[in-house]
């Protein structure tokens, strides 16, 4: 092969790669500002600034396949903090420690994206609808770091069921995902915050979900 062919190789594979990218950002932007099935592809190739409105369906496929590619590029940024997190944990009985795992990886991913930021709003339409949820529960389950804390918090909790261990999981996301859109959506408007930066609302939030996690039990089926 020519030092030309493979010039012309390279530079075809940056230019799909740099599509693929604004493609990416553009579609984030969109669903998490209008709704996930508001959205067409057509016209996510449109403000992608694309001249061919299939660009969407050709490099990444359906909806579903650009949600879960959406997904997995965040997902990827923070698993690299995690591991880390979940490793100087290790061994710890404080459920400080272990809350700390799932909150601070999210939003220490949204502070290094700068401002405006569509992650935490696009989060919340996906989880939304139950057949994308499937996609961001799938993408959680690859995670080695995760499941470590899952382990590493349920160390700390051997007395609470299972039941109420699985009802405070959903509310402690659920929890983590509308405190950071309300920050996410004050900070893209203009408007003030609760908290001065993303590292003080993770502390705020972890505060809360520590709490919620150590809080008494009433009644379990």
């Amino acid at each position: 092969m020519g030092v030309v062919t493979i010039v012309g190789k390279t530079m075809r594979q940056e230019r799909g790669s740099t599509t693929r990218d604004v493609i990416l950002t553009t579609a984030e932007r969109l669903f998490a500002e209008r709704g996930i099935h508001a959205v067409s592809n057509r016209q996510i190739s449109e403000a992608a600034g694309q001249g061919n409105s299939a660009a969407v369906g050709y490099h990444f496929g359906t909806k579903a396949d650009l949600v879960r590619a959406i997904a997995r590029k965040h997902a990827e940024e923070m698993e690299e903090l995690r591991v880390w997190m979940v490793a100087d944990a290790a061994g710890s009985t404080d459920v400080r420690d272990w809350v700390a795992c799932l909150v601070r990886p999210f939003t220490g991913r949204l502070a290094a994206l700068g401002s405006p930021t569509w992650y935490a709003r696009f989060c919340v339409q996906v989880t939304s609808d139950p057949a994308l949820h499937q996609i961001m529960m799938e993408e959680a389950l690859t995670s080695a770091s995760l499941r470590m804390f899952v382990a590493g918090l349920n160390q700390c909790l051997p007395g609470l069921p299972p039941t109420v261990r699985d009802e405070r999981s959903v509310m402690a996301r659920h929890l983590i995902a509308q405190m950071c859109v309300e920050r996410e959506r004050a900070l893209a408007e203009g408007t003030p915050t609760l908290h001065p930066s993303w590292d003080d609302l993770a502390t705020s939030l972890i505060d809360a979900i520590v709490g919620l996690w150590q809080a008494p039990v009433t009644h379990h089926p």
